[in-house]
């Protein structure tokens, strides 16, 4: 199938509804019934749906009784991860000298933040000796601001620019952010800790600003390279006979596991590379610049770009989504639910054509697209307590590392423990342990997914805060019936920095069960004129977090920091429970949700019907 010339005949397969603009004919098949001369295995019912290709639509007894598996994944979705490797490269490579940077001061006899020959094996690199509180602060910017910005670059994609463009707008803003980072790491600039300091602030404005945009767009406009190719469930017989359904669900499902796979590959890459590079601060810097630009200047058609399809932006959906909101609130006598459902009531079928106001343009299926979208940002809600959790690999975790027997490992090498955890344990979820898991009938559903994530982030917590219980317990300096933290004790206690590998084994497990579903929840709920927005809000989430744990740097400090861990534990473990208490109803819509027809309404810059708004009483 082509792919953006036949965009429409994708969408209006996708439900068992066709568009009023639409000429194509989803027909009603007899087929042969079970004792005909049919092969083995082609027996389901005596009609069924065939769609414009002749793909055949399961019934809704095949959909609760059949097997799914995933769909072919097109090579061009791989470019696409190969671009977010990239990008992850220059992230988490740039990053990975934060802490040390900020936090610890330059090295004796350096003058770039370099160990160089040091013979201590000891030695930690740094720059401006402002301390852990700091760096914990700067970096929890750093996150909130890079956090924030989807918002604005998932809306200004939906809106004016489209996906592929603001994809290209946030290379150049993240590539000027690299130039200023790379000024404030240069050794005349670092002489003068505060210059260097206010110039790597700036710096990280523009460079969050990039990293925003980017992050908004590049997980939807992935997974809707194979929604073009095949955008709802369809049967296939297997080589052996089996029935089963191809589920573009489940195989959305899949394309994030694996392009989360390609985020770690980058992130994994850029922290050990720039993590041991010996020289100083500013060269890194300067190579990861010239990596970042990779995306944007491979040729068009080594990269695949000829081939990709690319949504247009379609206006501003936003105003008649919030405005859909408001008035179904009103009409619900200003609750916040309804037994007739707090969405009927605001379908156009429903109100009369002279009551409607001007605004109203759309079709009842968009009414519940965006109900489903609301659905999906209010489980966005209660991320910010998940990320706590994640939040500490950044800055607490690689501090924790410095206090302990390093055997010449830098520290924050060490966190790195994370994206080789994700690489190991990604193939064999998506391998392994998920198709063994629908095998067994086991419907592991986003919503179950997410819970567990909760409860393995507190797990890697506890474990965390136990390290940091014998850290203060085996100092070397410790009086006998001290707590023991003893300020400014020249000895670390003996201990490896190893035992923290179950603490990011841990971390990495719970991204796989909630970062990575969140990606696929935000692009299989939210409206198809809105993705670039709900996924902003997804990652808003994260900022949202980091500001939360603004909050909590008082604690990041010794001898406070079991307290830090502790409550980090305790508050993600009662987030869990709240989450899937909240939740469990929603968990049960998951297929209905799934199932939606497409709205044939695409925004304010699509010419639009008449008698668009009434198409659901057609």
């Amino acid at each position: 199938m082509s792919t953006a010339a036949n965009l429409d005949v994708v969408e209006a397969a996708r439900g068992a509804v066709v568009p009023l603009d639409s000429k194509v004919l989803v027909e009603k098949e007899s087929l042969p019934t079970q004792g005909s001369e049919a092969s083995v295995g082609e027996y389901h019912s005596a009609e069924a749906l065939r769609g414009p290709n002749g793909e055949v639509y399961p019934t809704a007894e095949e959909l609760e009784t059949l097997r799914r598996v995933k769909g072919p994944i097109n090579w061009v979705i791989y470019t696409i991860a190969f671009i977010e490797l990239c990008e992850r490269f220059a992230y988490y490579g740039t990053t990975a000298v934060f802490v040390n940077f900020i936090s610890e001061p330059l090295p004796f006899g350096s003058t770039t933040g370099s160990v160089g020959l040091n013979p201590d094996a000891e030695a930690q690199p740094g720059a401006l000796g402002k301390g852990q509180q700091a760096s914990t602060g700067l970096v929890l910017f750093n996150n909130f601001w890079s956090y924030l910005m989807p918002l604005i670059g998932g809306y200004m994609a939906d809106t004016y620019w489209g996906k592929y463009k603001t994809i290209h707008v946030a290379v150049a803003i993240a590539t000027f952010g690299h130039i200023i980072l790379i000024i404030a790491a240069l050794p005349p600039v670092i002489a003068n800790p505060s210059g260097s300091l206010g110039c790597f602030s700036v710096g990280l404005i523009f460079f969050g600003i990039g990293v925003g945009f980017f992050k908004a767009n590049i997980s939807p406009m992935i997974a809707e390279q194979y929604e073009a190719e095949q955008a709802r469930p369809i049967i296939k017989v297997t080589k052996k006979g089996e029935r089963v359904i191809v589920d573009p669900v489940l195989t959305i499902s899949v394309i994030y596991m694996r392009y989360y796979f390609c985020i770690n590959v980058g992130s994994l890459v850029g922290q050990i590379s720039m993590g041991v590079y010996p020289l100083s601060f500013g060269p890194p810097l300067q190579i990861l610049l010239a990596f970042e630009q990779i995306p944007s200047r491979l040729d068009p058609d080594i990269r695949g770009e000829s081939k990709y399809v690319r949504h247009p932006p379609t206006g501003s959906v936003l105003g008649k989504a919030t405005s859909l909101f408001f008035l179904a609130w009103k009409k619900n006598g200003y609750k916040w639910s309804s037994k007739g459902g707090f969405w009927e009531a605001v379908k156009p079928s429903k109100i009369p054509e002279s009551e409607r106001p001007s605004w109203m343009t759309f079709d009842d299926a968009w009414v519940d697209e965006v109900r489903r979208g609301f659905k999906a940002c209010s489980v966005f809600v209660w991320y910010p307590i998940y990320w706590l959790s994640y939040g500490q690999l950044n800055n607490n975790l690689i501090s924790q590392a410095s206090t302990m027997e390093l055997g010449g490992v830098p520290n924050d090498i060490v966190h790195n423990l994370d994206p080789i955890a994700l690489l190991i344990f990604i193939p064999i979820c998506d391998k392994l342990l998920y198709p063994a898991l629908r095998r067994l009938g086991f419907n592991l559903t986003p919503i179950k997914k997410i819970t567990a994530g909760f409860f393995l982030g507190t797990m890697s917590m506890m474990v965390a805060a136990i390290i940091q219980h014998y850290i203060y317990m085996k100092s070397p300096c410790r009086a006998t019936d001290g707590y023991g933290y003893v300020d400014d004790c020249p000895a670390k206690p003996d201990l490896t920095v190893w035992i923290q590998t179950p603490a990011y084994v841990l971390i990495a497990l719970s991204e796989i069960a909630a970062s990575i579903t969140g990606l696929e929840y935000a692009f299989t709920k939210a409206p198809k004129n809105m993705r670039g927005l709900v996924t902003g809000v997804f990652w808003f989430a994260q900022a949202f977090s980091s500001a939360i744990a603004q909050a909590f740097v008082s604690l990041s400090t010794d001898p406070l920091l079991v307290w830090l861990y502790t409550t980090v534990a305790i508050i993600s473990a009662l987030g869990g429970i709240g989450f899937f208490f909240n939740f469990r109803q929603l968990d049960k819509e998951e297929e209905a949700l799934n199932a939606l027809p497409d709205s044939v309404f695409k925004g304010s810059k699509t010419k639009e019907a008449p008698e668009l708004a009434g198409a659901a009483e057609i």
